[in-house]
């Protein structure tokens, strides 16, 4: 700022003036140009005001972004992408033994060898995602001495010669010669045998186990039993008995956690009629708990029951004379459930990715009692039931005497009798391996005739387990890949999603279970296999389906600073010129202070 001095008296001036004249500069001192040139130094107090806003500004940015950062586990992306490659590239192999065992034939095993795998290869289909690796031994029991191909398979070499005659088949009583044909065979988790037998009854039986035998005639030719061999084998003990091999994986009764929970419901549609109660626990304890655990491997089963009053069907019925009986068609099916009725309650443990199944078993009211399914062939229905896929199966039960109202007292309660209430659970059970794909008949139809499959007492055979346990393998492996994959890309995609440590462990859980499933099922260790791969799917569901993913609206940083600009830009703006324009003027004040210095320096 300029400085205000005061003015000389004007008479004084003008003496000064008329006797003297103006001093005169000395040669010595340089000339000053105020526009380019100072004199003073310039100060730094502006400039560190200045450049003291901006370093606060600078300084809470870091505290800034630490408010709003986002805590992210480390996730094992290149295993995910590992795992993944791996189950797309390479097929995955179920090691398989076939072993089959001719008595009372004098072949050349090695021909009848190299016959099944013919066989074998025309009835293999190729699955792009799973596979079997099989490998198979033929003996040829001649009673002394046995003939085995290969000779160095150690499969055929572990059979004595003379276990098994055509007296065993004598009898016709197919649950011993199961029981013999397993104390011979063993029945190891991935070996199935067959056996091959002259005899006077021709017949052929799948058992319970992994084997199956079948007796031929004196004069029947080798060459159709090598056929049949290769039959089974392929289209029974690895397709399961279904003409398509594998079960389509959208049409598996297991929940995304691996849990089935089995709601059975007993259904009075008029309680002004009758009330009927069961003996549920009974039937848990005999028939339920034993399926249970043998399916324990593929599924975590749950059981739950009620009994609901009021709950009249959906569709209607019409007296048939002929039959003395109330009918209804299979075109009324998909009326039958009445949703708005009935009130098929779970606990809350059911609830969450579990697959729900409901079997009702459905009192009709006397005014349309008998009631009776009639099928597409006029025929009456065995059962009197129906499934209904992924949902579950209903049962028609008619009381005995039902038209005889006089029996029966108004709302008196009443218990189904329980060999009534076994034979329905029975039905129930059959009802339940037709979701899973299996047939509810103890017959399998091929091409070269008819097999007779034994039941077994928990409701699936060994070698259906087998079955649904490679299947299951398969599907949950690719499934696990297919989230994990999918929960990779989505975390790396956003880089502001919250992580918890929790997640990260499920991610890790679910890697180690994959693995642990992989290295069972090329070691043909198949119920281990398939629990492990269920674990992996479980827990890539429970990281995918996490709550903190689920809860938070999660956005790009781009969108984040959308959000937070206009607060801080328009006021970072102006402190930022600011700075700019002050260190400029700093610099321009310098400039002109070190001109002036240096002309002074030349002038002295």
């Amino acid at each position: 700022m300029a400085e205000i001095s005061e003015a000389p008296d004007s008479d004084s001036s003008k003496l000064l003036g008329s006797d003297s004249k103006a001093p005169q500069r000395p040669d010595s001192e340089p000339e000053f140009d105020p526009k380019l040139m100072r004199k003073t130094k310039p100060g730094l107090k502006r400039l560190f005001l200045t450049f003291s806003v901006l370093f606060s500004f600078l300084l809470g940015f870091p505290f800034l972004w630490k408010s709003v950062e986002i805590y992210r586990s480390p996730l094992p992306f290149r295993e995910i992408d590992s795992l993944s490659t791996q189950l797309r590239s390479d097929t995955l192999l179920f090691p398989l033994h076939f072993h089959a065992l001719f008595v009372g034939f004098d072949s050349d095993p090695d021909r009848l060898r190299w016959s099944i795998l013919s066989e074998i290869t025309k009835l293999t289909s190729q699955n792009p995602k799973c596979s079997d690796n099989y490998t198979l031994s033929v003996t040829v029991d001649l009673g002394s001495r046995c003939l085995r191909g290969p000779t160095s398979s150690p499969h055929s070499s572990s059979y004595q010669c003379g276990s098994v005659t055509g007296d065993d088949f004598v009898q016709n009583d197919d649950v011993v010669v199961d029981e013999r044909l397993a104390s011979v065979f063993g029945g190891k988790n991935n070996e199935y045998s067959m056996a091959v037998v002259k005899g006077v009854s021709e017949r052929a039986v799948v058992g319970k186990y992994r084997h199956a035998w079948m007796v031929v005639g004196d004069g029947s030719d080798v060459e159709m039993a090598v056929v049949k061999v290769a039959e089974v084998l392929i289209k029974v003990f690895i397709n399961g008995g279904r003409e398509e091999g594998l079960i389509r994986n959208e049409f598996m009764p297991v929940g995304a956690d691996g849990k089935i929970v089995l709601s059975f419901n007993l259904l009075n549609a008029d309680p002004h009629d009758w009330v009927y109660d069961w003996d549920f626990e009974k039937i848990d304890d005999t028939l339920l708990t034993p399926m249970i655990e043998a399916l324990g491997p593929v599924a975590n089963i749950s059981v739950e029951s009620q009994v609901l009053y009021h709950t009249p069907k959906a569709s209607f019925s019409y007296w048939n004379q002929k039959l003395e009986s109330y009918v209804f068609s299979t075109k009324d099916l998909p009326f039958f459930v009445n949703s708005n009725e009935w009130h098929l309650d779970t606990s809350i443990a059911a609830g969450g990715r579990s697959k729900i199944l409901q079997f009702a078993v459905y009192v009709p009211s006397a005014k349309e009692c008998p009631l009776l399914l009639q099928l597409p062939n006029g025929e009456i229905s065995k059962t009197n039931g129906f499934i209904s896929p992924m949902w579950g199966g209903v049962i028609v039960w008619n009381p005995q005497g039902c038209l005889k109202d006089s029996e029966f007292k108004p709302s008196a309660k009443n218990i189904i009798p329980i060999q009534d209430l076994e034979n329905m659970f029975e039905v129930f059970i059959g009802q339940f391996r037709q979701l899973f794909g299996f047939k509810s008949l103890n017959v399998y139809t091929g091409a070269s005739g008819d097999w007779n499959l034994l039941p077994s007492e928990r409701g699936f055979t060994e070698w259906e387990l087998d079955v649904l346990s490679r299947q299951h393998t398969c599907f949950n492996l690719h499934s696990c890949a297919t989230t994990l994959g999918s929960l990779s890309r989505l975390v790396q995609s956003l880089p502001r999603m919250i992580i918890k440590d929790e997640i990260g462990k499920q991610v890790k859980l679910s890697l180690e279970a994959a693995k642990l499933a992989l290295s069972n099922a090329s070691s043909g260790v198949y119920e281990f296999s398939a629990a492990s791969s269920s674990q992996a799917r479980s827990l890539a569901e429970d990281a995918f389906f996490h709550p903190s993913i689920m809860s938070v609206s999660y956005y790009s940083f781009e969108h984040c600073f959308a959000v937070y600009s206009p607060f801080f830009l328009p006021v970072s703006m102006h402190v930022v010129l600011a700075a700019l324009r002050e260190l400029r003027r700093y610099k321009q004040e310098k400039a002109k202070y070190l001109a002036w210095k240096a002309k002074a320096n030349t002038a002295t």
